[in-house]
Protein backbone atom coordinates (compact mmCIF):
# COMPACT_ATOMS: atom_id res chain seq x y z
CA UNK A 1 0.00 0.00 0.00
CA UNK A 2 1.34 3.44 -1.03
CA UNK A 3 2.41 5.68 1.86
CA UNK A 4 1.83 3.57 4.87
CA UNK A 5 4.54 5.52 6.84
CA UNK A 6 2.10 8.13 6.70
CA UNK A 7 -0.87 6.13 7.12
CA UNK A 8 0.79 4.56 10.39
CA UNK A 9 2.20 7.84 11.14
CA UNK A 10 -1.38 9.08 11.45
CA UNK A 11 -2.64 6.46 13.43
CA UNK A 12 0.64 6.50 16.47
CA UNK A 13 0.02 10.44 16.65
CA UNK A 14 -3.46 9.31 17.05
CA UNK A 15 -4.36 11.64 14.16
CA UNK A 16 -7.59 10.84 11.90
CA UNK A 17 -7.20 10.69 7.99
CA UNK A 18 -10.46 12.47 8.21
CA UNK A 19 -8.85 15.03 10.22
CA UNK A 20 -6.05 15.88 8.34
CA UNK A 21 -8.51 16.41 5.24
CA UNK A 22 -10.56 18.72 6.99
CA UNK A 23 -7.15 20.81 7.69
CA UNK A 24 -6.09 20.37 4.22
CA UNK A 25 -10.43 21.38 3.07
CA UNK A 26 -10.71 18.65 1.11
CA UNK A 27 -13.42 15.74 1.34
CA UNK A 28 -11.63 13.00 3.38
CA UNK A 29 -12.64 10.65 -0.34
CA UNK A 30 -10.39 12.95 -1.88
CA UNK A 31 -7.23 12.54 0.77
CA UNK A 32 -8.15 8.43 0.77
CA UNK A 33 -7.45 9.00 -3.44
CA UNK A 34 -4.76 10.96 -3.16
CA UNK A 35 -2.76 9.21 -0.82
CA UNK A 36 -2.64 5.83 -3.50
CA UNK A 37 0.02 7.17 -5.04
CA UNK A 38 3.22 7.83 -3.59
CA UNK A 39 3.61 11.07 -2.50
CA UNK A 40 6.40 13.49 -3.37
CA UNK A 41 8.88 14.00 -0.60
CA UNK A 42 7.56 17.43 -0.43
CA UNK A 43 4.14 16.60 0.15
CA UNK A 44 4.79 13.80 2.79
CA UNK A 45 6.82 16.17 4.71
CA UNK A 46 4.08 18.66 4.66
CA UNK A 47 1.22 16.08 5.40
CA UNK A 48 3.41 14.71 8.26
CA UNK A 49 3.51 18.80 9.62
CA UNK A 50 -0.09 19.13 9.78
CA UNK A 51 -0.40 15.15 11.36
CA UNK A 52 2.14 16.82 14.34
CA UNK A 53 0.02 19.94 14.27
CA UNK A 54 -3.79 18.03 14.87
CA UNK A 55 -1.82 15.44 17.84
CA UNK A 56 -0.34 19.02 19.58
CA UNK A 57 -3.78 20.30 19.82
CA UNK A 58 -5.30 17.04 20.89
CA UNK A 59 -2.81 16.94 23.69
CA UNK A 60 -4.11 20.61 24.88
CA UNK A 61 -7.22 20.20 24.44
CA UNK A 62 -7.50 16.74 26.15
CA UNK A 63 -5.70 18.01 29.56
CA UNK A 64 -7.71 21.90 29.42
Amino acid sequence: MNNQDLREYAKISGVKLWEVAERLNMQDTNLSKMLRHQLSNDKENELMTIIDQIAKEKEGGESA
